[in-house]
């Protein structure tokens, strides 16, 4: 068994080779908590969850960190917009993400420190960089001298001479514009902490750097984080790290975005759907098929067409474990191992897709075993299918999930699978000519409360007066 991980530095799929025997280390850049999530950002952390669940599949003892920046440029520009402290925006949006990451049934990471409690870390690396060379100060900023890594890029893959770095308002005294700015001076009604080169905020380069230090050690195994991070933010916690004279990260995983009409989901954009929305109109368990089933790096056009289709196609493997459990008389229990099928599939760079694929097989292979009066080859199936579905936290008999309509979600969705199913068996009686079919189906749905029309875009249906 050997786990393959694509890796974004070598820029190709590495057989995984954990620096210490049995255990894996993950550093995951988590929320910057300016504002609420929307399902791009819930996006990243439900990928890595899978990876994780996939490695604790597989024996490994994960240690899982995933930080919350809760200082940045964006958190002080949303204070003074709003007229409140900073501190509390930042709260209350890491109390968001969490909400959501638990609604879509990512697990709790190991740890999850927070920026502005370790800036004594930050200090620690400032001054060691100093001391090496590698960093200066000017008008109470702290830079980094890019020109002193020659490494430098390695992962962006871009020439120092066409670099544009990023900069901040004050940002000045830098010796090269190209250097970047690993602690701001203060200023005006901002927050500031103390330090040898005057009091300041530190910069967001700076804040993981210190924090996978302190938390993983100076070597750890796998760094992951959106594609929109490897430059300027991860490139910079490379070089922070490895001129500080840490190994830092043996692997970088990078997932893809979550894109509206080909753009990158984005509040700046205005094209961004919130989260805490999303989960009022869908169960947070199709949600969580959405948005973890494609690939990883693969990016995922949001509509809610795709919604719907990856609603139907839940419906069916919540159907078939229905049907089994009802059969069975009793819980069918997770298998002990999942198919190894499925598990060549996920060891392949978490190939999420080819191992769905072996789940709606199996359904099919126990759909037929119930036709066919089969208990035992339909309640094997059934184990099986738990299993598989159980490392991608989508068992919906598991214990997280349990009640979930009951927690007081629309039930519309439900109700929108089961009647499209339904239109469906209407449609084709239409298709063939059959008139009267397709009556009686509809008005069977008017006995049911339901008024429904065909419209040019296809048949639609709402309630009916009570």
């Amino acid at each position: 068994m050997t786990i393959r991980l694509h890796d974004t530095n070598a820029r190709q799929i590495r057989d995984f080779v954990p620096l210490t025997a049995g255990c894996v280390s993950i550093y995951l850049c988590g929320a910057t908590v300016q504002a609420a999530p929307h399902i791009g950002h819930i996006r990243s952390g439900l990928n890595f969850d899978i990876m994780r669940r996939w490695f604790t599949y597989r024996g490994y003892d994960v240690t899982f960190i995933r930080n919350v920046t809760d200082i940045d440029d964006k958190i002080i520009t949303k204070s003074a917009e709003q007229g409140r402290p900073w501190w509390s925006i930042g709260y209350e949006n890491e109390r968001a993400f969490n909400d959501g990451y638990d609604a879509l049934g990512c697990l709790p990471p190991t740890y999850e420190p927070r920026a502005t409690g370790h800036v004594p870390e930050m200090i620690e690396m400032m001054r060691g960089l100093i001391e090496r060379g590698h960093a200066y100060e000017a008008d109470g900023n702290v830079y980094f001298d890019v020109r002193s890594l020659p490494s430098y890029l390695e992962l962006s893959n871009q020439e120092l001479d066409d670099l544009r770095q990023p900069s901040g308002d004050g940002e000045t005294g830098k010796r090269d514009q190209r250097d970047f700015a690993m602690w701001k001076a203060t200023k005006p009604g901002e927050p500031s902490w103390e330090t040898p080169w005057g009091r300041g905020r530190p910069g967001w380069h700076l804040e993981c750097s210190a924090m996978a230090h302190k938390y993983l050690g100076s070597a750890f195994d796998i760094h992951g984080g959106g594609l929109d991070l490897i430059f300027p933010h991860h490139e910079n916690e490379i070089a922070q790290a490895k001129a500080y004279g840490d190994a830092f990260a043996t692997y970088w995983v990078h997932n893809a975005w979550v894109t509206m009409s080909g753009e990158k989901m984005s509040k700046s954009l205005g094209n961004s759907v919130l989260v805490s929305e999303m989960v009022k109109q869908w169960r947070p368990i199709v949600l969580r098929y959405y948005l973890g089933t494609p690939h990883y790096r693969s990016m995922i056009e949001y509509s809610e067409e795709a919604l719907r289709e990856a609603e139907s196609a839940f419906a069916r493997i919540e159907g078939f474990i229905q049907r089994v459990t009802e059969k069975a008389g009793e819980a069918v229990p997770p298998a002990a191992e999942v198919p190894p099928a499925f598990a060549a599939a996920m060891d392949e760079d978490l190939g999420v897709p080819q191992a769905l694929a072996i789940i709606h097989t199996t359904v099919r292979q126990g759909n037929s075993a119930l036709a066919a009066d089969d208990k035992e080859a339909a309640t094997a199936r059934l184990a099986e299918v738990r299993a598989m579905l159980g490392v991608l936290g989508l068992d919906p008999l598991d214990p997280h999930w349990a009640g979930e309509v009951g927690r007081g979600e629309d039930l519309h969705g439900v109700v929108d699978t089961l009647v499209r199913l339904v239109l469906d068996q209407r449609q084709s009686a239409r298709d063939r000519k059959d008139w009267a079919a397709a009556d009686a189906i509809r008005d069977q749905l008017g006995q049911s409360g339901l008024v429904i029309e065909d419209s040019p875009t296809g048949p639609r249906w709402t309630l009916g007066p009570r």
